[in-house]
């Protein structure tokens, strides 16, 4: 083909694929059609062949009523059948027009009501058409399949014995968008073709949109001469007429003339849905010409139903199957990653064999960080691990490809062992993963006609056109780096695994963290306890030196009473940072516990005033300390006063000279609200909600502190079901305030 006719190939080919079918303008010769306005129920449109088969002028008709064309009674009844339901199927109008009868169809679309009038059978009945349709027969034999391809042997037969068609088919369209005959009832002068595939091109995309909205097409004779409608556009929109639901629409010449290379002059087409998608199709095909009738069609139509009912019941049982088969297996693995003392791919490296039976996989490999185990047919490590990066980068946990050089160019040099490869891998900061491998399948894939060449061109009174293919020999084609592919099954047992290797992963990661904590725990148990032994033992010799000496005696005397009182104060600061860390390794354990009691509020002020008073005093601050009265709580009063301590101390220690600290406690509903404000700078807007971290502190003015007091209290208030809350305005203080449940 010269680059000129190439280029105008594929513009053909476009124009194919956006030919309108919907919008022929014109019908198949077997019958009448007439499009009415509503609610006047006038006619706008007829077929032109309404002069031959019923005598009137199809020119004469647009705006006449029905009565005009078929008396007054006979209208009446096809008005009767539009006013009922003429959305969904409905039985057909029986009509006598010159002697001939006609069975009347009617039905809605984009605003028309359309009225399709078509031969009676016993009118148009060519030799070789069946008797009537046994349903209820056909039925029973379709229910009594115990599998899928018995269920489309059983529904071929039926089909081309009911019907006389000399060829029934059922085509299952695959993945890529071709199709694939896979079951075949055909008279014995006709080409088989049971397991030849069919190019995608064959069946454009708008056609198979159609065949998703109807569920059949008939063409009784495709060696016709389309009937034009008259006027040729919808009078009310000036555009042609939608005929998408239309029985009698006509159809593409291309199509036409593809029937007639197969060597059939009538074809009838059922749909098999799988839900919204469309599985496949029944396919039927007659030599002569042959006009099935309306009930029979229907009956056909049921059986498609039927059949993709049971399509899509039988494939759930098949998958369920394929499940069922992979449990044990799955079974074994888990425990194996469970029982991994290193991590949970490092248990799988042990069932090598089962593994790779799990998928039905020639090969294995197991990645974890830099250990790789590879087990059967693989690439090379490095080929493993630069795929293994390539599929990280897709985002898919469980990645699968039955052709994986024509997503990934570098595995065409190790598509013998791995055409195929299914992985999987967790959310974990080292690199991990198990792929499964497949190696190269040379199938060799029968054709109806040369896949990548289905249309042709020939020339035409307008120039060049396409011809439809007019050989169906068999071309077989080699299909080079593509693996067998992987099932249901496959995938659910991927899934499934990765699943496990999470729960196991994540449960080790918890035990690993558990351990952490109590060797913490037990750490600062250990230090705690060893530590406060030698504190006491401090304090009490510094005391009975202190005795020994006095800061009224010599210079000497006065340097040893004073080394000896700050010894003194860090053994006390160790003491309280011992308790400080003990409690922060309970609240961090979810092991922090209070005794609680009931207890009056106002005891609890007059300890804390006795204790903190001076301590404002020595500063100049004035302390305030305010209760309602007869409130009472349920506390622990050791671990209360220990936040409130911490609390006034903290304000005392952070407000200026002859500032101001109010303490205060007051009944909300069910709550008692204790605050504590202080008049002191103020913590800056960024530090605010970090107060009750642990080892928070504010360096200014607080060199000692360890940071721990905010973030103890908070624990002892929650442990209280309170909660401590912070504000703060730099420079003008701050409010701290905790609640605790009152006794009503």
């Amino acid at each position: 083909m010269t680059p000129e006719n190439q280029e105008a190939f594929e513009e053909l080919l476009a124009n194919c694929a956006d030919e309108p079918i919907r919008f022929p303008g014109a019908i198949q010769p077997h019958g009448v059609l007439l499009m009415l306005s509503e609610p006047d129920f006038v006619i706008r449109q007829v077929s032109a062949n309404v002069l031959q088969l019923m005598g009137h002028d199809p020119h004469g008709l647009p705006g006449q009523t029905l009565d005009a064309l078929f008396g007054q009674q006979q209208a009446q009844a096809i008005l009767k059948a539009c006013r009922t339901d003429a959305d969904g199927d409905n039985a057909p109008v029986e009509i006598v027009v010159n002697q001939l009868r006609f069975d009347a169809l009617v039905h809605r679309h984009q605003g028309a009501l359309i009225v399709e009038l078509e031969q009676h059978l016993s009118d148009y009945r060519p030799e070789g058409v069946s008797g009537e349709a046994n349903l209820g027969r056909m039925l029973q034999r379709l229910q009594s399949a115990k599998s899928l391809q018995a269920l489309y042997e059983i529904s071929v037969r039926e089909i081309q014995a009911m019907t006389g068609y000399d060829r029934v088919l059922i085509y299952r369209f695959e993945e890529e968008g071709h199709g694939q005959v896979i079951a075949e009832a055909s008279a014995p002068s006709m080409e088989l073709y049971k397991g030849l595939f069919f190019p995608a091109s064959d069946i454009p995309e708008q056609a198979r949109e159609l065949y998703r909205t109807n569920w059949l097409r008939i063409i009784p004779n495709a060696d016709y001469t389309p009937v034009p409608l008259v006027p040729a556009l919808r009078p009310d929109t000036q555009t042609a007429l939608d005929l998408s639901f239309s029985t009698l629409r006509s159809v593409s010449p291309i199509h036409r003339q593809y029937m007639k290379n197969m060597g059939v002059l009538s074809s009838m087409s059922i749909s098999l849905m799988e839900g919204e998608r469309l599985w496949g199709l029944i396919s039927c095909g007659n030599r002569q010409p042959l006009l099935v009738p309306h009930e029979m069609r229907m009956a056909c139509q049921t059986i498609g139903q039927v059949l993709s009912l049971q399509i899509s019941a039988m494939q759930a049982l098949e998958l369920t199957r394929q499940r069922d088969t992979k449990l044990e297996d799955l079974k074994v693995l888990a425990t194996a990653m469970a029982e991994s003392s290193d991590n949970v791919f490092d248990g799988l490296s042990r069932e090598p064999q089962r593994l790779m039976d799990l998928a039905g996989a020639t090969g294995v490999a197991i990645l974890e960080d830099n250990k790789l185990h590879r087990h059967g047919q693989c690439p090379e490590a490095e080929q493993i691990r630069e795929l293994h990066k390539w599929m990280l980068e897709t985002g898919e946990a469980v990645f699968s490809h039955h052709n994986l050089s024509s997503v990934f160019a570098p595995a065409q040099a190790y598509q013998d062992v791995a055409s195929g490869v299914l992985a999987i891998h967790l959310p974990k900061p080292v690199e991990n993963g198990v792929l499964w491998f497949r190696p190269e399948v040379k199938q060799t894939i029968q054709w109806s006609g040369d896949p990548q060449k289905p249309l042709d061109l020939e020339s035409s009174e307008t120039g060049l056109r396409l011809r439809p293919r007019t050989s169906f020999e068999i071309w077989k084609v080699e299909m080079a780096g593509i693996s067998t592919k992987w099932t249901h099954g496959d995938l659910f047992a991927a899934n499934d695994l990765r699943r496990s290797a999470l729960e196991n992963d994540l449960a080790r990661q918890v035990h690993k963290e558990r351990q952490a904590v109590q060797a913490r725990d037990e750490l600062v148990a250990v230090v705690s306890h060893d530590l406060r032994n030698p504190m006491t033992v401090i304090s009490m010799l510094c005391g009975m030196m202190q005795k020994s000496f006095s800061s009224d005696g010599s210079h000497s005397s006065k340097r040893i009473a004073s080394a000896i009182d700050t010894m003194q104060q860090a053994a006390s600061r160790m003491n309280v940072l011992l308790e400080d860390l003990l409690d922060t390794s309970r609240i961090d354990a979810g092991r922090y516990t209070i005794h609680p009691q009931p207890m009056d509020v106002s005891q609890i002020f007059e300890d804390a005033c006795s204790l903190l008073t001076p301590l404002a005093t020595a500063k100049a601050i004035d302390i305030s300390f305010h209760a309602e009265p007869d409130l009472k709580i349920n506390a622990d009063p050791e671990r209360l006063f220990q936040v409130l301590s911490n609390l006034i101390g903290n304000a005392i220690k952070f407000t200026p000279r002859q500032g101001s600290v109010g303490i205060s406690a007051m009944s909300v509903g069910d709550e008692i609200v204790f605050s504590v404000r202080d008049t002191g700078e103020g913590i800056k807007p960024e530090q605010l909600p970090h107060v009750f971290d642990r080892y928070w502190t504010v360096k200014e003015g607080n060199p000692n502190g360890t940071g721990l007091g905010l973030y103890i209290s908070k624990g002892i208030v929650q442990a209280h079901g309170g909660k401590l809350h912070a504000e703060s305005q730099p420079g003008k203080g701050s409010e701290f305030s905790f609640t605790v449940p009152k006794i009503n």
